[in-house]
């Protein structure tokens, strides 16, 4: 048995088993990756995709997922290779992708104006060693690194591969508890903490799905923009009001169809509340 150290839940994982994400693995007593190189989706997209609206817009990005996350969203749009239940189905059929073969495939994409490699699709940070080992070869290449998260890691996780990392956007999902503890089994100051480090380091941007009767209230949205705009040290030499936030709109999916789509003039409306802290707020999916 061996302790893995990626996220609050330091699962206590028998030799042969498998933690909470479904990835992370006890073999000979060490904990392992077992999605390493496991590549099930990958794609050349826009960067603002991702969404990043203020790092290289009008670039594409070739993007990569494997399987597994560390949390469990009831409105989760990838929950076929992100809920263990369903990646395991995909586990033997993942293909294969060597750090130096992804990095070398981006490499002979930037004719078509590829800037590098986004991981993103699944949870990345469940299996960052893959991303780190890739992420130091695309940068031999000159060329850039964007990392999609929940966020949910701790430091140590984040330390190993911010030398490597250009960009980042990082789900805010919610400013309460009761969302990450109860609706998407989660820790929220895990969160916060590492979007905290984070923001010193590389270029942020920040995403909240707004989810009638669970976070879409004017007085979490007041908090959050508060607590983004509070930040410290961010990078560039900026402050926290300068950090690009992305407030959008939810439709129903997946284990929570038992509601509407978010109102439009009520994303607009808590872009608005969110835009007397922030000086950079976009609305998505409107």
């Amino acid at each position: 048995m061996a302790k893995c150290g990626v996220c609050y839940r330091q699962c206590e994982i028998p030799e042969d088993g498998r933690g909470f994400c479904g990835v992370r693995g006890c073999i000979n007593g060490t904990i392992r990756p077992l999605n390493y190189g496991k590549i099930t989706s990958i794609a050349l997209d826009p960067i603002e995709k991702k969404p990043l609206s203020m790092y290289m817009p009008g670039s594409l990005i070739l993007s990569v997922g494997s399987y597994g996350c560390n949390l469990r969203c009831p409105f989760c749009q990838n929950y076929d290779i992100s809920w263990s239940d369903y990646a395991y189905k995909l586990e033997d059929d993942a293909r294969f992708m060597s750090p130096e073969e992804l990095a070398g495939m981006a490499r002979m994409y930037k004719n078509q104006g590829n800037i590098g490699v986004a991981f993103t699709y699944n949870e990345p940070l469940i299996g960052y060693e893959y991303v780190r080992d890739t992420a130091r070869l695309v940068h031999d290449r000159s060329m850039k690194n964007v990392l999609v998260t929940n966020g949910m890691a701790s430091l140590d996780v984040l330390k190993e591969l911010i030398p490597h990392i250009d960009a980042m956007n990082i789900d805010l999902k919610s400013f309460t508890d009761y969302f990450y503890d109860e609706l998407i089994l989660g820790n929220r100051k895990m969160v916060m903490n590492f979007i905290k480090e984070a923001v010193k380091h590389c270029h942020v941007e920040l995403t909240t799905l707004i989810i009638p009767r669970e976070n879409d209230t004017v007085r979490e949205m007041e908090l959050l923009s508060s607590w983004i705009a509070s930040l410290e040290d961010v990078y560039g030499g900026k402050s926290g009001k300068d950090i690009p936030l992305h407030i959008s709109r939810f439709f129903p999916r997946f284990n929570m169809t038992d509601r509407e789509p978010t109102s439009v003039d009520l994303v607009y409306k808590l872009a608005d509340v969110a835009r007397k802290e922030l000086t950079n707020v976009f609305t998505g999916n409107c």
